[in-house]
């Protein structure tokens, strides 16, 4: 096992990881801007560099700076978190030329599931059901079109090299196509440095639902259920659910064989989300696989009782997936996340400022991670997470029911935050009944835009 693990992230992550290593028995070594320098991660950490200035190209996207910390302070291991340097595979790549376990999936498992358009091939020949569409990257307009009439409209254009909604555009015929490809290859090239497009038919009102997977270094992986995550804004995750609504037993045990299967197959190691969009025939099509720990892994850990990031401490220092896990990893109960971000929860503005007044809702079956705390400055450079609230019960009803509760009882002052829209969700009758797809946000907020 690691003696010392630097954390190479910030916020709520960044504690939830220390929270991990403390478990373990782990020493650990924060890093920070200079934005951060008052943040909790900081005070928590056994040890704590600061790597640059506030914006993230300066800190925690800096890899000289990073790697500089981990040799100062002798560290075994680097733990990326999420998003920053936590799918760079050549990140990865330097830790290990640098003597230091990365956290994580291996740099080639990275580097393919970071190209979507490779990671869409490899999960159709490992048996995994894809969309139709293309099997190589797309550059011009004609093979484009030769695409989508072979697939059928209405069909997506994806950045093969992104993520997070960016580089995507809708074409519901040929008139619309070009004018997709321009918007979505220009996208793609400003915010991942690749205009590559690849393209799928477009599902019209699907689910998302995604599986959390966990895998060895000897080909061991295992698929420990679903998550819904259909509530989303502009391809931004909003509430979670595990297990997804209405997906019975036997279905999450026939995905979860496949997935443990395939992903054997190719030796993927460590954490990892496989993602699905569910059509209205209730079929599920993959759409990527996110090498990382995810956001929302807290209502997996709720209904499995695994703990999922010291899962991945122990995996990456070697130990075998039956050690890890020797268990049962049967789902139990219902568990809900709401992330609560910084913004208007009418306009969804960026709410920026000084927390004056901050305390967390607790009571049975209500997890709080956080990184708040009264006088806590939220900063403009990062992303707008405040705080994610765990609700779990025996059953769904009882969930809702507590959630409820929970965000009646935080306290957050000082900026705007997204808890109203949550609790207007929360008493929407087609939440209540689980019946929504990704479309429920748009409809719901409809009203109020017109």
């Amino acid at each position: 096992m690691f003696d010392r693990v630097l954390i190479a992230n910030r916020g709520e992550i960044a504690l939830r990881l220390i929270a991990a290593c403390r478990d373990l028995g782990i020493g650990t070594v924060a890093v920070y801007s200079t934005a951060d320098r008052e943040s909790l991660h900081v005070r928590h950490a056994d040890e704590a560099v600061c790597i640059g200035g506030p914006h993230s190209s300066q800190s925690y996207l800096n890899i000289p700076a990073i790697i500089s910390a981990a040799e100062v302070t002798d560290v075994d291991a680097i733990h990326p978190g999420y998003g920053f340097l936590a799918e760079d595979a050549r990140f990865a790549e330097i830790c290990q030329a640098c003597g230091i376990h990365f956290i994580g999936p291996t740099p080639d498992a990275i580097r393919l599931m970071g190209d979507k358009a490779r990671a869409r091939r490899a999960a159709e020949d490992a048996g995994i059901p894809v969309l139709p569409g293309s099997r190589q990257p797309l550059r011009s307009v004609s093979a484009v079109r030769d695409c989508a009439l072979e697939v059928g409209f209405p069909v997506i254009l994806k950045a093969s090299k992104g993520g997070g909604g960016r580089g995507m555009r809708i074409a519901r015929g040929m008139d619309d196509l070009e004018e997709a490809f321009n918007q979505a290859q220009s996208e793609a090239g400003a915010a991942f440095g690749s205009g590559e497009l690849y393209l799928e038919r477009f599902v019209e009102h699907p689910r998302h639902i995604e599986f959390q997977v966990l895998g060895d270094r000897y080909g061991n992986v295992v698929s420990l259920g679903e998550r819904e995550c259909s509530i989303q804004r502009r391809h931004q995750k909003l509430l979670e659910e595990a297990p997804a609504n209405h997906f019975s037993a036997d279905r999450r045990t026939e995905v979860n064989e496949l997935l443990a299967r395939a992903l054997g197959s190719i030796g993927y190691s460590n954490a990892g989300t496989a993602e699905f969009v569910m059509d209205q025939s209730g079929d599920l099509h993959f759409i990527e696989l996110n090498a990382r720990i995810q956001v929302e892994h807290p209502v997996t850990e709720a209904v499995t009782g695994i703990d999922l990031v010291r899962s991945q401490m122990l995996l990456a220092s070697g130990e075998s997936l039956d050690d890890v896990i020797p268990g049962p990893t049967d789902v139990r109960g219902h568990a809900i996340e709401c992330r609560i971000n910084a913004e208007d929860p009418q306009t969804f503005l960026p709410s920026a400022g000084r927390i004056t007044q901050f305390a967390a809702p607790g009571g049975c079956g209500i997890r709080v991670d956080s990184a708040a705390y009264a006088g806590w400055r939220v900063r403009p450079y990062y992303d707008s997470l405040v705080a994610k609230i765990v609700a779990s019960a025996g059953c769904r009803r009882q969930a809702i029911q507590r959630m409820r509760r929970a965000l009646g009882m935080s306290v957050l002052e000082g900026i705007q935050t997204s808890i109203p829209l949550h609790l207007r969700i929360l008493d929407d009758p087609a939440f209540i009944e689980g019946r929504y797809d990704t479309g429920f946000l748009d409809a719901f907020l409809a009203p109020e835009s017109g």
